[in-house]
């Protein structure tokens, strides 16, 4: 009992302090690749935060998979350098002693893991792709960001606003370059806002302007200035949000049993599979030699987990494909990492006998 209760808390401290640590890094990667997209105009900047949640949702089954595996390689590994594991076992406890402790500890992520897998990250990949198609259906003024150079979204003017004022509805220094009937038109003004008629149509008005207008190559250019300018706003009708096998919800792949769901279905079972027989693995895999005070295990524990991701991704693709049945693809993977930890297991079984006489 106190063997358990001490290796429980100090899987759970390690637990948060790793947990912490790859959510960090995962969302700092995130965010300076988001705040780039930002700045070039790509993405909104207000949609930044709402991006970055959804790849949280959507990542967070693979870093509490990851998590698991390094909590329990660490926590057992820390053991055999200090000797604790010597204790242990010369109390009468074997190796075969960790597994419940381990199971019990891990059961919970893994069931965490499951829910995000199978019913959550699907749910934020479909609000995700329905909030893109909501940005994309924005109007052009609703778009603009100040300092950046921004397209319509019919792709026949290109603006630019030096600032915006209060709720985005005033702005300061615009130009706008425009092509209509195969002549090119430039309108500057120091001053615009956004209206609506009584009608609900929507206009941009420019005020204390000029526009410049003709054909390039050709000098027969009009220059004309304006007081008042009014030109109507378009409103786009949303696209509708690309129909993807990843926003797709477990019991939609399962109704729906074409190649590339089936895939997906790999994907999402998998996950959580491997996130236990990981954990399972990291109990061999953290074998120490006190006397040495190096291991070759933790380059292998990191080799062992990279093969085991992507033979899963390569299991996926293969399903996806059609040319691996389903039947066979979604445990193939699975078995094969089973079959590694009974011979790991054995072997240091083996060894503990031959050094405690157990």
């Amino acid at each position: 009992m106190i063997f358990r209760r001490a290796l429980l808390r100090e899987l759970a401290g390690f637990a948060v302090a790793v947990f912490l640590a790859l959510f960090a890094i995962a969302l700092t990667t995130q965010l300076v690749r988001l705040l780039g997209q930002a700045a070039g105009g790509e993405i909104p900047s207000d949609a930044v935060l709402a991006y970055l949640g959804f790849f949280a949702l959507n990542v967070l089954p693979v870093l509490l998979s990851l998590t698991l595996f390094v909590t329990v390689l660490l926590t057992l590994t820390r053991s055999y350098r200090d000797s604790e594991m010597v204790i242990w076992f010369g109390s009468g406890l074997s190796l075969a002693a960790w597994f419940r402790p381990v199971v019990a500890f891990a059961a919970p992520i893994v069931a965490l893991i499951a829910l995000l897998s199978l019913v959550i990250s699907p749910w934020a990949a479909t609000v995700g792709e329905q909030y893109r198609s909501g940005l994309d259906a924005r109007s052009d003024v609703s778009r603009v960001e100040p300092g950046v150079f921004g397209e319509s979204g019919d792709k026949d003017r290109v603006y630019f606003v030096e600032s915006i004022a209060g709720d985005k509805r005033a702005v300061q220094n615009v130009f706008v370059n425009s092509t209509q009937q195969g002549r090119t038109g430039v309108m500057m003004s120091h001053k615009g806002f956004t209206e609506t008629a009584p009608n609900g149509d929507r206009f941009l008005v420019l005020l204390n302007g000029s526009r410049y207008e003709g054909t390039p190559g050709e000098a027969d250019f009009r220059v004309m200035k304006f007081g008042r300018y009014a030109t109507r706003i378009e409103s786009q009708a949303g696209p509708a949000p690309e129909a993807s096998t990843r926003a797709l919800s477990t019991l939609a792949l399962i109704r729906d049993p074409s190649a590339a769901n089936l895939g997906e279905l790999v994907w999402r079972i998998g996950v959580p599979l491997s996130a236990l027989i990981l954990a399972l693995l990291a109990i061999p895999l953290s074998f120490v030699n006190p006397r040495g005070g190096r291991s070759i295990n933790l380059p292998f524990a990191l080799v062992t987990y990279i093969v085991y991701s992507n033979l899963l991704s390569v299991s996926q693709a293969r399903v996806g494909q059609g040319e691996l049945a389903f039947s066979i693809g979604w445990w193939l993977v699975h078995a094969l990492m089973i079959g590694l930890l009974t011979l790991l297991f054995a072997r240091r079984v083996s060894l503990f006998r031959l050094r405690f006489g157990r």
